[in-house]
């Protein structure tokens, strides 16, 4: 039986992978784009609707258990651009910290009233250029206090994951983290792994992420998403000592992997919808697949403002497009409240929370 879409809208939720730059609303990036007098190849609205990212290589996939389209989607636009493209160009486009309180205030003011997002944790990069010039104390202030004007005004919490570029050296990511831990911060959970997962293995950041673990950080990593197989999810989970796995799609190249990852039911955040179009019929054929295998799979929304989507459109997808039943998902809202790095009182008030809240929407959900 379908389940009603307004049903999906209130159920509650977690959101554990999204990248900050990635939230910022078009029309916030069009106010600052043209405060700054940014030079783009075109307005900054049709910029923002021409996010595409083109795919790799494609003889990398022409084997894969699911097959990776090769050809462009139907709804390619006529001019494209990157996602790496936009999030430079927003990047460059913010001044200050009052800029990026506003990002993270706005980030969860959509998660929360598009999608009853009742906690978001936010992958925020190593500054670069005149941000780096404000300093790593008062960069990471200007973003908690976002988080601090949102617990307030909307009774979410959220925290930040400081997010290494694997395209950067293993000597610049022990740099960056060294920073992290040098300022702990009650906001700062952990750490991450981002970028194309083809431009850097994940055992470069070895010393990193041990750095990371022994500061008492969470971790993270994208693995299994660009590179079509399975190793680089060991190397996180054994070598980087990851709490959770982001992506994870090509894990279904390796049963025993799989198997591993039923047994341990390690917390992979998924996404249906990704900003190479052509792709998104592989991911949602590949989250069907990893839901069927019995993995411990949690929607997240990743780049909601640039795709465009929501965590609410995302459990959407999972209800009608791969006909996820309403206990399936149920049970995936309280894993990520499992899974969330918030501390272990506040996690628990947080699945009481979960469960009063449905308690009520159980009524109403068909059987």
């Amino acid at each position: 039986m379908p389940i009603d879409a307004g049903l999906i809208a209130r159920l509650p939720k977690v959101d554990l992978h999204c990248h900050l730059i990635g939230t910022v609303r078009a029309s916030t990036f069009a106010e600052l784009a043209r405060r700054e007098d940014l030079a783009l190849p075109d307005t900054p609205e049709r910029v923002y609707a021409g996010c595409n990212s083109l795919p790799p290589d494609p003889d990398l996939y022409r084997n894969t258990r699911i097959p990776v389209p090769q050809g462009p989607s139907a709804d390619e636009p006529a001019v494209s651009y990157s996602l790496f493209q936009l999030a430079g160009w927003v990047t460059e486009a913010l001044r200050d910290a009052e800029d990026l309180t506003r990002i993270v205030y706005e980030a969860c003011s959509d998660a929360h009233h598009n999608s009853a997002t009742r906690h978001l944790e936010l992958s925020v990069d190593e500054p670069r250029g005149r941000l780096a010039r404000l300093g790593y104390p008062t960069l990471i202030d200007a973003y908690a206090e976002g988080i601090r004007l949102a617990e307030r005004d909307f009774g979410m919490s959220g925290r930040l994951i400081a997010a290494i570029d694997r395209s950067r050296s293993g000597d610049e990511a022990l740099a960056w983290v060294r920073t992290v831990v040098s300022h702990p911060h009650e906001y700062v959970a952990g750490i991450g792994l981002d970028n194309l997962e083809t431009v850097g293995p994940p055992e470069r950041f070895a010393d990193a992420y041990r750095l990371a673990g022994e500061a008492g950080l969470k971790r993270t990593a994208h693995s299994s998403e660009h590179v079509p197989g399975a190793a680089n999810t060991i190397t996180c989970l054994d070598l980087l000592g990851c709490d959770r796995i982001d992506h994870g799609y090509f894990v279904l190249e390796d049963d025993a992997v799989v198997a591993r990852l039923r047994a341990e039911q390690t917390p992979i955040t998924v996404v249906s919808t990704t900003s190479r179009r052509s792709w998104r019929p592989w991911r949602r054929a590949s989250i069907a697949a990893m839901l069927d295998a019995g993995l411990n799979v949690i929607a997240a929304s990743d780049d909601p403002g640039m795709f465009p989507t929501t965590l609410a459109a995302e459990y959407g997808i999972l209800a009608d497009e791969l006909c996820v039943p309403y206990p399936r998902l149920r049970q995936m809202a309280l894993a990520g409240v499992d899974a969330s790095w918030l501390p272990p009182s506040e996690k628990k008030a947080l699945r009481a929370r979960f469960e009063r809240e449905l308690a009520v929407l159980d009524a109403e959900a068909p059987i």
